[in-house]
């Protein structure tokens, strides 16, 4: 709205001082009379027409700061609309991404004994003989089974059997570097993959066939112990890498189990198979 200011008053004043003047009879026979009934005339239509004026004019100011007030209010609904939109999109993807995250999870990790399956280890194998070639540096490998696994489901049942196939993975998890890896290969073999080491992983798969040999089940008779076999081998990159490594370790874990199981067989160079 327009406010008045110090001129309005003034020219009011004056206006008024004019009517009181015509008002006066004693005026009425001076020659000024006509001129400043006029002016008055004159001068009141001007101010109801700056009145209209002012009135429009407020009107509009007024329009304007509905218009504005308007306008804030809805870009304040939009802005938390906006922010509502945002977090349900946040949770919508990080709810994806936990989602895909759980999915490959599950997709590489064996759901017994929750060590990786053999996809991860193809995956894993794939990857780690690229950086050893790239670096010029060992990868060993080797396949575990457990013996006369058979007979352990045979005897004590398969919910026994699954025990202990879950207390050989913690068993080689346990006994292995932070960065090696093991996977259940399939049944009862497991996988070993020794990154940047040569013969000097024979005294860790060592100490894993100690390990097994510890594990205890439940209503197994007194002397009556569980071990395991294991082939051992590097992957030898001018030939077809870690796939014909598998199938190295694979025929020495069966020369293993020829020499009586519980035992260590490996193609070492440098040193004779372990009988």
């Amino acid at each position: 709205m327009v406010e008045p200011v110090e001129s309005d008053f003034a020219d009011a004043r004056i206006v008024e001082r004019v009517r009181q003047l015509l008002d006066d009879p004693a005026h009425v026979g001076n020659p000024l009379f006509e001129p400043l009934a006029e002016l008055l005339q004159l001068a009141t239509r001007q101010g109801e027409r700056m009145e209209r004026l002012i009135r429009i004019a407020d009107g509009f100011q007024g329009a304007a700061m509905e218009r504005h007030e308007s306008l804030v209010a809805s870009y304040d609904r939009n802005l938390r609309r906006l922010e509502k939109v945002v977090r349900i999109s946040d949770l919508y993807h990080e709810g994806m991404r936990e989602l895909s995250e759980s999915l490959q999870a599950a997709a590489t990790t064996d759901p017994l004994t929750g060590v990786g399956n053999r996809r991860f280890l193809m995956e894993r194998l794939s990857e780690e003989q690229d950086r050893a070639r790239r670096m010029g540096r060992p990868l060993t490998l080797a396949l575990l089974d457990v013996d006369r696994f058979k007979t352990v489901n045979d005897r004590y049942g398969h919910e026994v059997g699954d025990q202990l196939l879950c207390q050989v993975a913690d068993t080689i998890r346990g006994h292995l570097r932070e960065y090696d890896i093991c996977g259940r290969w399939g049944g009862e073999e497991f996988l070993l993959l020794f990154p940047e080491a040569g013969t000097e992983v024979m005294k860790a798969c060592e100490r894993v066939l100690d390990a097994v040999r510890a594990i205890e089940l439940p209503g197994r008779p007194v002397g009556h112990c569980i071990t395991a076999s294991i082939g051992l081998t590097q992957v030898d990159y001018s030939s077809r890498g870690y796939s014909e490594g598998v199938n190295r370790a694979d025929a020495l874990l069966y020369r293993a189990k020829e020499l009586g199981r519980d035992r260590i067989v490996h193609d070492f160079a440098s040193q004779s198979p372990a009988d």
